[in-house]
């Protein structure tokens, strides 16, 4: 999104989510809740007591992304179970407070200022439009630890709401480069992006923009709506354009239409998309032949089933506490999420600090985290994404989450030079 539009969309969220914070009342404490110290010598404040440490968990559970939404809050769910098994943290049971805001802006924003008061921070919020419509108070007032499920290079910057992952134009980047790389694309040839409007995408376009100046490449973009689902005339477009590879930044259903199509016109050339442009049910559909074939992903981490021991334990854990539903990527970003956070929880509290300010500084040092899917990050760099790697993934029915890796985490050199417009 343009500078100038996101600035205007941040505005009119900013004025929804006064308007909300003046219509809701304050909400009461726990008892043993508050700024001060406990018998323990722990500084705390917002969201820790004596016995326990609530945190927020701001997700879309009945919107567009239900299915992400889901799957995150479930793997941090699961998280806080095992931690709490272990003895918690600083002797006190952590908790997680769930909001559905069906990515609805009026929701989202509500959720937030209901909660802010009476949580530590939040493990995820969903809705890269919503977290920057609170980031003036969060830098400014609130100061609480947010983790955004989201990777636009608008939300750096903030020392409080920190991405965890590369963003999407830093993604957009190393996808190109393996089109390049290894799928035969070359200087002179022109490369398709399909892209949602609004932040993700824009913030995505702007990666192949700077990729295609770097190999002398030519970007032939189609701009869609998140309800555009029939991708038939992007690909009529991109097929008479003669793209030799296309990039898709944009959510599963338009990953299945616009594989499926251009299969079915013959327009074989390869596609990768980002990494929320893909769902493992995409499998079940008469798309599948052709997303194993032609389709990739460039994913910020190794997928859920990949061969690591931290991996093949969550695969087994969450099988076992939610043997109903499918394994896909959003588990291990909300696995991520949480365990970041708890990582932070814990250098506070060995600080005797569970102050927002001594989680904020806690989460400072954690510079070579490992998360057991193939990335270390960085956190001591407010305005740089945790890492600029990512893996390349290709659909695969037989594979643990439906993806295997085809190409380990790694950052292009285009990508180590590019400096994130956030």
């Amino acid at each position: 999104m343009p500078a100038q539009s996101r600035r205007r969309l941040a505005a009119t969220l900013a004025v929804l989510l006064a308007l909300t914070a003046a219509g809701c009342s304050a909400k009461a404490k726990s008892g043993d809740d508050g700024a001060g110290t406990g018998a323990d010598g722990v500084k705390t404040g917002e969201g820790v007591g004596d016995k326990t440490i609530r945190l927020g968990v701001l997700t879309d559970m009945t919107g567009v992304y239900a299915t992400l939404g889901k799957s995150v809050t479930q793997a941090q769910q699961l998280y806080v179970k095992q931690l709490n098994a272990q003895g918690g943290v600083c002797g006190r049971t952590v908790e997680l407070t769930v909001r559905d805001h069906g990515y609805d802006p009026q929701k989202a924003l509500a959720s937030y200022t209901e909660l802010e008061s009476d949580v530590l921070g939040f493990p995820q919020f969903i809705g890269s439009p919503f977290v920057a419509a609170v980031e003036q108070r969060v830098d400014g007032q609130d100061k609480g630890l947010v983790l955004p499920q989201a990777w636009s290079a608008s939300l750096l910057g903030s020392p409080y709401i920190r991405v965890i992952g590369t963003t999407y134009d830093i993604e957009t980047i190393n996808a190109v480069d393996f089109l390049l790389t290894e799928k035969g694309l070359k200087k002179g040839d022109k490369l398709g992006h399909v892209y949602f409007e609004g932040d993700y995408g824009e913030n995505a376009l702007a990666g192949s923009r700077h990729a295609a100046r770097q190999a002398g490449l030519t970007v032939v973009e189609q701009k869609i709506k998140p309800t555009d689902n029939d991708m038939s005339a992007q690909v009529a477009a991109l097929k008479q354009a003669g793209v030799k590879a296309i990039v898709l930044s944009a959510g599963p259903r338009q990953a299945a239409s616009l594989v499926g199509v251009a299969a079915a016109v013959k327009l074989n050339v390869p596609v990768i998309g980002n990494n929320s442009a893909f769902a493992p049910q995409l499998l079940a559909t008469p798309a599948a032949p052709a997303l194993e074939k032609m389709y990739y992903v460039a994913s910020p981490s190794l997928p859920v089933g990949a061969d690591t021991p931290v991996a093949k334990k969550l695969v087994a854990d969450y099988r076992a506490a939610y043997p109903k539903d499918a394994l896909d990527n959003g588990v291990v970003a909300g696995w991520t999420a949480a365990q970041v956070f708890g990582e932070a929880l814990k250098k506070a509290c060995a600080s005797k600090d569970l102050t927002r300010e001594g989680l904020g500084k806690a989460l400072l040092t954690l510079e070579g985290h490992e998360a057991g899917f193939g990335v270390k990050h960085d956190f001591s760099r407010p305005k740089s994404p945790s890492s600029l790697d990512s893996a390349i993934l290709q659909p695969d029915r037989k594979a643990v989450g439906g993806m295997r890796t085809v190409r380990e985490p790694y950052t292009s050199e285009v990508a180590q030079d590019f400096t994130p417009a956030g």
